[in-house]
């Protein structure tokens, strides 16, 4: 391990404010979970890197080019590449001959039909969850909401987005199903970046708030009707706050 991946290994969150440390390239090394600090430093990087895309500091069709990274990240060429073999797993990163890698461009048919099918993947967890949850991992999705409110007060868009993240992924984990954890696990990291720009427009993002306190006070009345119901609205929004940021996008360039 060279000298500028131990000090991205090394960091940890800052004892007076809370918050994580930031590299020498002035990034949060963070993840959904508050636990990168203690994955191997692919994870971490790559971790790094999903958190670019999805605030299109990476964006979408970009080319991935190894040495500025490497040096914007204060890490060696092996993490990186490893890093990047990560996103091509996941599909936010393609790797085409004689280009290298760029940043996944999906197009919006395809983004629509991966959300369809993860709405559905959600409806089913939820609907599991609310039958087989424990008291505590409810307690814990409940807790995690709390966090993402005070996120959305702060207008930490990247925290509330992890945090929501991890609410999502939770309610999968409650379920008990395995096969339904990996399969959602699987498709929803192809559609990170497009769930995060769900809630860039101000005017939009307190729906999801709203729509997420219901969620959970459904899980929590073990309602598993009512949480199918609202998982599979919910994914159907998304789709439908894409489509409107990119407009609004379009019109602003």
């Amino acid at each position: 391990m060279t000298d500028k991946d131990q000090r991205l290994t090394d960091t940890k969150p800052n004892a007076a404010t809370g918050e994580p440390e930031k590299n020498e390239a002035g990034h949060h090394i963070g993840s959904e979970d508050n636990t990168v600090a203690s994955l191997p430093l692919a994870g971490q990087v790559a971790s790094t890197l999903r958190d670019m895309i999805v605030q299109d500091k990476l964006k979408p069709g970009m080319r991935i080019r190894e040495r500025q990274l490497s040096e914007q990240l204060n890490v060696s060429r092996t993490p990186l590449r490893e890093a990047i073999r990560i996103l091509v797993s996941e599909k936010l990163v393609e790797s085409l001959p004689n280009r290298g890698a760029i940043v996944a461009d999906p197009d919006p048919r395809r983004v629509q039909e991966l959300l369809q099918v993860l709405g559905a993947l959600e409806a089913l967890g939820g609907q599991l969850a609310a039958e087989n949850a424990t008291d505590d991992e409810i307690s814990e999705i409940r807790a995690l909401h709390f966090e993402m409110l005070a996120a959305f007060h702060r207008k930490d868009k990247l925290t509330y987005f992890k945090l929501n993240q991890a609410i999502h992924k939770g309610i999968i984990a409650a379920s008990g199903n395995d096969v339904l954890v990996d399969t959602h696990a699987q498709l929803n990291a192809r559609l990170y970046r497009i769930r995060y720009i769900s809630n860039q427009r101000n005017e939009l993002w307190h729906e999801a708030v709203e729509e997420h306190e219901k969620i959970v006070a459904a899980l929590e009345a073990r309602d598993s009707d009512l949480i199918k119901d609202l998982l599979t609205r919910h994914l159907g929004r998304t789709w439908v706050k894409v489509q409107e940021t990119e407009s609004a996008r379009t019109a602003a360039d």
